[in-house]
């Protein structure tokens, strides 16, 4: 683990924060590989998957980011943590606009139910920007926090990037298996359901590389930064992620999948970071 610090360390921070988003798209791509093995997923276990998607991002947004944010502002009382509370008001009000602004559909709501201005797009192509909406903010959130650590930032480190760049591999993993399949339970082919599967990810290495830019560029900026992806991933859990879990008779599997992904993430936080 040493020797991985010492080589992150030593590469430039927009590198660093490619290769470690780089790495979370492929983990999505590896779980929307599994619809080349099989055709369907139950629904139990789609429910679990996207409760520990849940549970990832939510402990991430506090002890990956909002935490580090208040850690580096300085001072007591409202000097602490008025920027933590400014980000993440605004990446909240982000994904809210977004969310109006862009038509789209989620995992497991009917084409009727399609949010966004009105379309007549295909349900794949609503289903995919979903979960791309999704993947901004993951993708800045690592971003920003390598060039953090890279600029000496107190309160942001390689290990704490580290740690928010796996968590968010793992759960980009089930992500990528619940756009794949059930557009192969639709028909389209093996080929197609992955290929959209990765898809849904591209977007995280680009908002990687404009976090970390960011961050190096106008270095106050992190703690606002940070609390910003906070606020965004918190909107997506509970405006996307637990609706969906809550739509069939597996709400306590999902339940459990949410607080395995939370103590995970965690873990990963405290060891790592």
């Amino acid at each position: 683990m040493e020797r991985l610090y010492e080589m992150l360390m030593g590469l430039d921070p927009v590198i660093a924060a490619l290769a470690a988003t780089t790495f979370t798209w492929l983990m999505t791509a590896a779980g929307a590989s599994l619809v080349f093995f099989f055709r369907t997923l139950h629904r139990k276990v789609l429910d679990g998957m996207l409760g520990f998607t849940g549970g990832v991002m939510v402990a991430a947004s506090c002890f990956g980011l909002l935490i580090p944010a208040m850690d580096m502002t300085g001072g007591e009382g409202w000097e602490n943590v008025m920027p933590a509370a400014v980000g993440f008001v605004v990446g909240a009000l982000f994904l809210y606009a977004l969310d109006k602004l862009t038509p789209h559909l989620h995992i497991n709501f009917d084409r009727s139910e399609a949010e966004g201005p009105k379309t007549d797009w295909h349900r794949t192509t609503l289903l995919v920007l979903a979960i791309t909406l999704h993947n901004i903010p993951e993708g800045l959130a690592v971003g920003v926090l390598f060039g953090g650590a890279a600029a000496g930032i107190e309160g942001a480190t390689i290990g704490g990037a580290v740690a928010l760049a796996i968590g968010i591999g793992i759960q980009n993993f089930p992500e990528g298996l619940a756009v794949s399949m059930p557009l192969r339970r639709q028909g389209v082919s093996r080929g197609r359901s992955f290929w959209f599967g990765q898809l849904s990810a591209v977007v995280e290495p680009v908002a990687g590389v404009i976090g970390a830019i960011a961050v190096l560029s106008i270095q106050p900026l992190l703690p606002y930064a940070l609390a910003f992806a906070a606020g965004a991933m918190i909107y997506v859990v509970v405006e996307e992620v637990i609706p969906e879990t809550q739509r069939d008779r597996f709400t306590d599997i999902a339940t459990l999948g949410f607080i395995g992904g939370f103590v995970l993430m965690m873990v990963l936080d405290v060891v790592l970071g």
